[in-house]
């Protein structure tokens, strides 16, 4: 995998990036891409364009709903460039 060329973002480079950023006490992530076949923005890897993420961090602690998922997305925005199309959010205070 190049730089230049980095290809469909993986799980466990989201996990990565996710306990960076966040340092999350509980973090799943589950690529559900393939769940997502024939679907708009869907890759034909079958890998990649669909993630969720459950993740509970003390940074959560008294952000509303949307402030929690803002880190989130934040925080995995250049995966977009990437492929990634959809991400679902399960957030929890630590």
């Amino acid at each position: 995998m190049s730089a230049q060329t980095p290809g469909l973002p993986r799980a466990d480079e989201l996990e990565a990036r996710l306990q960076e950023r966040l340092a999350p006490t509980q973090l799943q992530v589950i690529d559900e891409s393939a769940d997502h076949a024939g679907h708009a923005g869907a890759g034909q890897e079958g890998y990649g364009t669909h993630f969720r993420v459950r993740i509970a961090s003390p940074r959560f602690t008294g952000l509303s709903r949307v402030a929690r998922h803002r880190l989130v997305y934040d925080a995995t925005q250049d995966f977009i460039a990437r492929g990634l199309h959809a991400l679902a959010i399960e957030t929890l205070e630590a």
